[in-house]
């Protein structure tokens, strides 16, 4: 792990080790690439992949779908594709009764910050009784991704599902290759309608476009690797997506004060997520960033993900030694993290200088994973720098808002000449047609 002062490098270059790689330039590993060969017979990049896949379910369906799964997963979903209400009382009696409560728990405090969030319609009086407003309406039906693999996280069932449930959609299907039972029971536990057992961009495609089985949804949202990104990234359009997320991010704005046992553990956090997450110290102490490196070494003896934590810290693994807290918060807006910690003194006295982050915690005992797990707040957030212009998944991500316009004809006839000029300086003389024949 890197520790650069940024009174010897210089500005420029420390934002350069901040700018992060988006998630479409990451390389595919040997492993993958001769694995994806092997299956479409040529050395495909990840985006001519998805392509091919999603294009393929978009003009074959069902057929399509079952014939990735197979050729991709080696598994059969030809007479096993729907996870029926038995399968999920199966799955949560077989989840440990304290592991129940924690998730109950967890998707009551979700459900009680979304509702919190709920926006309302409005109607407002103009003029002559005219009427203007807006209506907020849930989306028809979303569809959650919720990624397979060696690792299951029933966490983010829990945080896609209940915001759409608490704003009203009508119908919220699931597509996961993970039948594990926690996230079986964190689905019924949030509410989820169906679940159908697939996976990878074949899945992502089948929401998108519909299938015999599959019904088309309005919305994606939901986590997943390069292949169901760059799938969302190819659908959207033909039916929304939450955002483009990539590898997990930490970002600490640390003073003197903080400790750095706790600093450390909370980049290691991170760091078992993936090789390529990214877990930044930037603090104003020099004594400080040698400990929190030296915990880092110390903590990483114990960990049982040590090996992936390792190679996070080992390749993004950073801590910046700023001049003051002004240029530590500098330097965390231009990096925009998803997670962003302020282990200072006074961290509301910092907290309004930040204007770039997907979500912030403040103090010493407000740790990212009360975040991830338990506070209620949604973890589902912008990476890559993306927090500059995206939002956290909230409840607004499942509606949309609709303008209403009720005029009198005496308002209309108050501005009918303004319309009639401003439409005929546009040279749309139809559109002047429209008000000369109210007037």
């Amino acid at each position: 792990m890197q520790i650069i002062d940024s009174s010897k490098i210089g500005r420029g270059e420390v934002e350069r080790l901040l700018t992060k790689k988006s998630f479409d330039e990451v390389e595919l590993s040997p492993k993958i690439r001769a694995a994806n060969k092997k299956i479409f017979g040529e050395d495909l990049s990840a985006v001519e992949i998805v392509r091919k896949i999603v294009n393929d379910v978009r003009r074959r369906g069902d057929a399509a779908l079952i014939e990735w799964t197979k050729k991709i997963d080696g598994v059969n979903l030809a007479e096993n594709l729907t996870v029926d209400a038995n399968e999920l009382d199966i799955a949560e009696k077989s989840v440990k009764p304290e592991v129940l409560s924690s998730l109950k728990l967890a998707a009551d405090n979700i459900r009680r910050y979304h509702t919190e969030q709920l926006p309302r319609s409005w109607i407002t009086y103009r003029g002559k009784n005219s009427i203007l407003g807006q209506a907020v309406t849930a989306l028809d039906r979303v569809g959650v991704y919720v990624p397979g693999g060696t690792a299951a996280y029933p966490s983010s069932v829990l945080m896609n599902i209940i915001p759409a449930k608490v704003a009203g959609v009508r119908e919220v299907i699931m597509c996961t290759p993970n039948t594990n039972p926690h996230v079986l029971a964190a689905a019924k536990i949030a509410g989820v309608d169906k679940i159908y057992r697939i996976g990878g961009a074949q899945a992502v495609a089948a929401m998108a476009f519909g299938t015999e089985k599959i019904p088309r949804v309005n919305k994606i949202v939901g986590p997943g690797n390069i292949f169901v990104t760059l799938a969302k990234k190819e659908v959207y359009g033909h039916c929304d997506i939450d955002m483009l997320a990539g590898p997990s991010e930490i970002l600490i704005i640390a003073d003197e004060s903080a400790d750095p046992a706790y600093t450390a553990a909370d980049m290691l956090s991170q760091a078992e997520h993936d090789p390529l997450a990214c877990s930044i110290v930037i603090t104003t102490s020099a004594e400080l960033a040698e400990k929190i490196s030296a915990q880092v070494d110390k903590q990483l003896e114990d960990l049982p993900r040590k090996e992936i934590a390792a190679a996070s810290i080992d390749r993004n693994g950073l801590i910046v030694i700023a001049a003051d807290i002004d240029e530590a918060v500098d330097f965390a807006n231009y990096s925009a993290p998803e997670h962003m910690e302020l282990l200072t003194r006074e961290p509301f006295a910092v907290l309004p200088k930040i204007k770039n982050a997907g979500a912030i915690f403040l103090g010493a005992y407000s740790p990212e994973p009360l975040g991830d797990y338990l506070a209620g707040a949604n973890h589902v957030l912008p990476t890559g720098g993306t927090a500059k212009f995206y939002s956290v998944l909230n409840v607004e991500t499942f509606l949309k808002r609709t303008s209403l316009i009720s005029y009198t004809q005496g308002d209309l006839l108050d501005v009918a000449d303004d319309i009639i000029r401003l439409a005929e300086t546009e040279g749309l003389q139809a559109h002047a047609a429209a008000i000369r024949q109210r007037k």
